[in-house]
């Protein structure tokens, strides 16, 4: 049995610019990945990824792995990815859900909430095990953000969700609370309190950077909705 999102129903009147943007600079990154030879990729990750035991200062990279300062892993994190479905399940959650956000918080403010909770995520991930010598990569947590401030913003959007079960293959339309609640639960439900599950997966991350999302998207709707209300409030009546 296999569920994968693709769409939702819930339009736009903004191009999502950032969105674009950062799928775009993700894909290329990946596609150029993929054509170095595999040393030089464990390199990439070595150097660019967010690794616990460098960030918190228990350990140090070689001098030729030691690229950038430590603390921006957290971000140069953000733009790998370890294979195809890893990029894919990424880009496409992106597309469908970060659309939205952007266009509800603005392009600036959006930049933010993005990064802010992959950081949330990455440290999430982090603490679990502040010794661990194994890079995390990848949009996940950040996304993670995206899904959490979907779901507070559009519960009941439809999200459109490929279902296929050995021969039979369906386009169904599901709520928006019924998909983001079933993944942050399955979430919960993976991880096992370890740094990395055996499936590689940094369930901790996800769980991090959702939580974040469901707050933080609180924190700013309701900014914005007091800017709107004040805004109003100050324009003269031209009737």
């Amino acid at each position: 049995m296999f569920f994968f999102p693709f769409a939702d129903e819930n339009p736009t009147n903004n191009k999502p610019i950032i969105s674009w943007l950062i799928i775009i600079t993700c894909s290329l990154i990946f596609l150029n990945q993929i054509f170095d030879p595999a040393h030089i990729t464990e390199q990439t990750f070595l150097s660019f990824g967010m690794i616990p035991a460098i960030l918190f200062g228990y350990s140090e990279l070689s001098g030729s792995l030691k690229i950038i300062p430590p603390i921006l892993s957290i971000f140069t994190s953000m733009f790998l990815h370890g294979g195809w479905m890893h990029i894919i399940g990424n880009m496409t959650y992106l597309y469908i859900f970060g659309d939205n956000i952007e266009e509800r918080l603005g392009k600036l403010k959006f930049i933010f909430f993005y990064l802010l909770t992959g950081i949330v995520a990455a440290f999430t991930q982090a603490i679990i095990d502040p010794t661990s010598t194994i890079p995390m990569i990848g949009a996940s947590g950040a996304i993670a953000g995206i899904l959490g401030g979907y779901l507070v913003l559009y519960p009941k959007a439809n999200i459109k969700v490929l279902f296929w079960f050995i021969i039979f293959v369906k386009v169904i339309k599901i709520r928006a609370f019924i998909v983001l609640g079933g993944w942050i639960i399955i979430q919960f439900i993976s991880f096992n309190g370890t740094y990395l599950n055996s499936d590689g997966v940094a369930y901790a991350a996800h769980i991090g950077g959702f939580i974040s999302g469901v707050l933080l998207i609180n924190i700013m709707k309701n900014k914005i909705t007091q800017k709107n209300k004040i805004l109003s409030g100050s324009v003269p009546n031209s009737k």
